[in-house]
């Protein structure tokens, strides 16, 4: 036959800790989880700002290439200077 057994109040509160303990676990669990998702976004988003910002630097490049092929086309070798916008041929 089976026995009754009270526990005790300090016990009580044991088993209560212990409750509240994974309770809190679990929702800090929870938390990290939610916050890799954030960072992996954020990391996602950087890397596709990267990209655009790659294809502008490549897009500048090629620009500058052909700007460059046009005026050695028109004037020849020589230097620029940006400031004063006079070339002085080689």
């Amino acid at each position: 036959m089976s026995e009754e057994v009270k526990f005790t109040e300090e016990e009580m509160n044991d088993l209560r800790e212990i409750q509240k303990t994974y309770t809190e676990v679990q929702f800090e669990l929870g938390q990290s989880a939610v916050n890799k998702i954030r960072l992996s976004q954020q990391i996602e988003a950087i890397g596709a700002y990267e990209d655009d910002l790659v294809k502008k630097f490549n897009e500048a490049q090629k620009k500058e290439k052909e700007f460059t092929d046009e005026v050695v086309k028109k004037y020849g070798d020589g230097t620029l200077d940006p400031k004063t916008g006079i070339f002085i041929k080689k």
